[in-house]
């Protein structure tokens, strides 16, 4: 039986239609849309297999409709530049004929330059604190959550370690950085671009809930209506995502029914590697009549 990280790495291989047309599948795990990260993380490979000796320093995009993980997804890329240090690309990603989310990526060659960067918060190691998904089975045991027995089922190629979680169930305001580190279930391929789309991938995780926790909110509260909007990532310096990376997320602000989410990623060894930023989609449902 195949690992979840496998399985991945395999929905990251996309299928090549044309030159700059390529399709993405998705898990039919019982998620009502396909999680962002793969949108990203795939649309990240496509405009990657159109650059050559170039590596993705920034990219920015858009979610616009939830994708339906019951069919592929199209991957269509728009070559704008290649310039002799960057190239520049766009991509969307199209369902049944509708643009569901948009990407634009800048890509540099490897240069040297100056350097500095921001220092590595205080963070307890990793084997310090139970994994998400020991929490996860301790938490079913105790109690029969339907949206638990839901979580149980998902595939898990990223292991979290969270420093500091809140009770889903019974959450309260937290105002501090939230922590958590992070690394794909087993090893990676030496590919750069590889690591970087998986990053992506894992980006998306636990970002959107820097907003909520400031509001005492969870995904598990239903009368929430939750979704991202958009999501930026700059990468800063190499790194590998098959070893110990530290996610830093907060919100500086909600409002107009928005929250607003950074993070930064660091190596175990206090190296920024890439920041985040990602705003979302935060309002109570309306009552059905």
């Amino acid at each position: 039986m195949s690992s979840p990280l496998s399985t991945l790495l395999t929905r990251l291989d996309l299928e090549r239609l044309d030159r700059d047309l390529f399709r993405g599948q998705s898990p039919n795990d019982g998620r009502p849309r396909v999680f962002g990260g793969q949108v990203a993380a795939q649309a990240l490979v496509a405009m990657g297999r159109t650059v050559d000796e170039r590596f993705v320093h920034s990219l920015h995009s858009y979610f616009l409709r939830p994708g339906d993980p019951k069919i592929p997804i199209i991957y269509e890329v728009d070559r704008i530049r290649d310039g002799r240090t960057f190239a520049t690309r766009r991509v969307v990603a199209i369902q049944n004929g509708e643009a569901i989310f948009n990407m634009a990526a800048s890509f540099q060659i490897e240069e040297e330059g100056f350097d500095h960067h921001a220092e590595m918060p205080a963070a307890a190691p990793p084997e310090s604190v139970p994994s998400d998904g020991e929490r996860l089975t301790k938490a079913i045991e105790t109690t029969d959550h339907p949206i638990l027995r839901f979580l149980e089922k998902l595939e898990r190629p990223i292991v979290m370690h969270d420093l500091n979680p809140i009770d889903p169930m019974n959450p309260t305001v937290r105002t501090e950085p939230h922590l958590v580190w992070f690394k794909t279930s087993g090893a990676l391929p030496d590919d750069p671009m590889l690591h970087r789309c998986v990053l992506a991938y894992a980006s998306d995780m636990t970002l959107l809930g820097a907003s909520l926790a400031q509001h005492a909110l969870s995904w598990f509260d239903r009368t929430l209506q939750v979704a991202s909007l958009d999501h930026a990532i700059w990468f800063h310096r190499s790194f590998r995502a098959d070893e110990w990376l530290l996610y830093e997320t907060d919100s500086p602000s909600t409002s107009g029914a928005r929250g607003l989410n950074f993070g930064r990623i660091f190596t175990e060894d206090g190296r920024l590697v890439a920041s985040v930023v990602q705003e979302n989609l935060m309002r109570r449902r309306e009552p059905k009549a």
